[in-house]
């Protein structure tokens, strides 16, 4: 029995071969493909930048006018939904409101936040 102990101890057993199964392979093939088909899809629908899509700027301005709100200590974007638009689903003109203003859901006090010109007085 300790012969058995000493040689496994004093020398290291070599590694096994990794051997990769047909749902592996699989796994994997999914593993990558999934970012590739997510940016494609995304640059189909148009919601990826000009630099991915390769849209070429013209020299058009836009005349777009936002009314700006200043977020308060403690405010939310659900408040400011039903404040600006009482009658609308505060999910959909929340919706709106992180799309114009490039946010992704953290608002901070004394930020600065265009509101759609739909629900602007």
């Amino acid at each position: 029995m300790t012969a058995i102990a000493t040689a496994t101890t004093a020398g290291a057993a070599p590694m096994p071969r990794l051997r990769m199964t047909a749902r592996g392979r699989r796994a994997l093939a999914m593993l990558v493909a999934a970012p590739v088909l997510a940016v494609g899809a995304l640059a189909g629908a148009g919601l990826i930048g000009d630099a991915v899509t390769g849209a070429v700027a013209s020299s058009s301005t836009s005349t777009a006018d936002f009314e700006h709100i200043t977020v308060v200590p403690g405010q939310s974007l659900w408040q400011i939904a039903e404040a600006i638009a009482p009658e609308a689903d505060p999910r959909d003109v929340i919706a709106e409101i992180e799309l114009l203003n490039g946010i992704a859901g953290a608002i901070q006090p004394g930020e600065r936040l265009a509101i759609p010109a739909r629900y602007a007085d």
